[in-house]
């Protein structure tokens, strides 16, 4: 089976991007492989790490891409 990719796109890529990211990856297990970048990256939102920890999902190792990372 052919692995689907995905990437997720927004300004900072600071906190719905990387939450999404997380979840498409917990979920998602090995099946998909997921990307998230924005256009004006920042940091990871520590609020978004703190939320994603509350439901098991640790993307405290996530950091926030530049989309041109993956032309």
């Amino acid at each position: 089976m052919l692995k689907k990719s995905v990437l997720i796109l927004c300004t900072g890529n600071s906190c719905r991007s990387q939450m999404a990211e997380g979840i498409l990856r917990h979920y998602g297990n090995d099946r998909i492989e997921v990307l998230s970048a924005g256009t004006k990256p920042s940091q990871v939102n520590p609020t978004a790490i703190l939320v994603m920890k509350e439901i098991g999902i640790d993307i405290s190792r996530h950091r926030s891409k530049h989309v041109n990372e993956f032309k």
